[in-house]
């Protein structure tokens, strides 16, 4: 039998906007637990409950690995491509119908703070709404 191939990675929490540290246990391909990265300036080796179940989705059964589309009132897998244009195209017909004001951009706090950054410069410079709101507020 050979060996089992092991590795740790130090990467960045995906739960929030705090920006914890995580170590991730790699067995075989297959991520297998993450810790909490002790150095880690942010979380100085903790992290909370979502912290360390943060290895759960990866391998999970209904993860969703394509983007899907609606086809004929079903939802269907598309390439990358393709779901992209048809958003554009969607955001596009929406602000020449009624409006840029008309649309607004819902942010997570599963996003790093500079994914949430993009997503208002999309909404600011290129939809031209400042219709732009994050779910960590309250």
């Amino acid at each position: 039998m050979p060996p089992l191939s092991y590795s740790v990675t130090e990467t960045v929490c995906i739960y929030c906007g705090v920006g914890c540290g995580l170590n991730v246990e790699v067995i075989d391909g297959q991520v297998a637990r993450v810790l909490p990265a002790r150095s880690h300036p942010v979380s100085q080796g903790k992290l909370c409950i979502k912290g360390w179940n943060a290895a759960g989705f990866v391998s999970h059964a209904d993860r969703l690995r394509t983007p899907l589309i609606r086809r004929d009132g079903a939802l269907v897998p598309a390439s990358w491509d393709v779901a992209l244009d048809l958003v554009a195209e969607k955001l596009s017909r929406a602000v020449e119908e009624s409006g840029a004001d008309s649309l607004g951009l819902l942010s997570s706090a599963k996003c790093s703070n500079e994914e949430n950054y993009l997503l208002q410069k999309l909404a600011r410079a290129v939809i031209g709404t400042n219709n732009v709101d994050h779910c960590a507020r309250l």
